[in-house]
């Protein structure tokens, strides 16, 4: 599959929309959305044309990052460019989930990268932010609150998003048809391994106390009941609203 320029610009657009930071999209669509691979892989295999097979590859590459989860300033891996330059490239080669989630994992460290340089040059904006406010001055302060940090980060992510997917999809798609066949088999072994690593992780938390009651009843739900995952889900979500709303209406947090 040959990846087009504007379609190489239209990745690098989810993706830097999906990023954490960006107020152009509330935080339910971005960071709890575009951010996981399940959904920037969908998004992208509209993109090119091909949604079913962008959900399937996104998915997968999600399983790892199942758990995942931001503590403080610390973003072990980022599963927004692994999700999205991820997808693109295990479809401009056309292979497989498996060999999609090793071509994404190292791509997901990369981000990483990208965030962590952004978030530096950042710190400059904080300090003409800081003399505009000793200053008084609303409006200075406001701009450069907003505009030149997400020009930066519009950059940041764009554009080696850009370049991966539109110069990058037949260097990659080169590499995987030269590679050995035993090569390709562990590529796909270790895709098989890391799915259960973001599993696990996840089981480990439902376990914890206070959790494990919830995990048995939506297995009742499912096993012995028979319901289909979609009403489970729902089920879910409005039991989630109904005791979030009343825990905190005693005033707990």
């Amino acid at each position: 599959m040959q990846i087009s320029a504007l379609q190489a610009f239209l990745i690098g657009v989810v993706y830097y929309l999906g990023e954490v930071g960006t107020p152009w999209l509330t935080f339910l669509v971005s960071y709890c959305g575009l951010y996981r691979p399940l959904i920037g892989g969908t998004i992208v295999g509209i993109i090119l044309g091909d949604p079913v097979q962008g959900c399937i590859i996104g998915a997968s590459i999600n399983l790892p990052y199942i758990a995942f989860m931001n503590v403080g300033g610390a973003a072990p891996s980022n599963p927004g460019l692994a999700g999205t330059l991820g997808t693109a490239l295990a479809m401009a080669a056309g292979v497989g989930p498996s060999v999609a989630i090793s071509i994404a994992m190292p791509l997901g460290l990369l981000g990483t990268l990208i965030w962590i340089a952004h978030m530096s040059i950042d710190v400059l904006f904080v300090h003409v932010c800081d003399k505009a406010a000793a200053e008084g001055d609303i409006e200075k302060l406001a701009f450069w609150n907003l505009w030149p940090p997400q020009i930066v980060m519009a950059i940041m992510c764009i554009v080696p998003v850009f370049i991966g997917a539109y110069y990058g999809a037949d260097v990659v798609t080169d590499v995987i048809a030269k590679l050995p066949e035993n090569i390709m088999n562990g590529l796909q072994v270790v895709g098989g391994v890391l799915p259960a690593i973001g599993i696990a992780m996840n089981l480990r938390q439902i376990t914890r106390q206070g959790s494990l009651l919830y995990f048995i009843l939506g297995f009742i739900l499912v096993m012995y009941l028979e319901l289909p995952m979609i009403a489970v889900a729902i089920f879910g979500v409005i039991f989630a609203y109904t005791y979030t709303s009343l825990y905190m209406k005693d005033g707990r947090v």
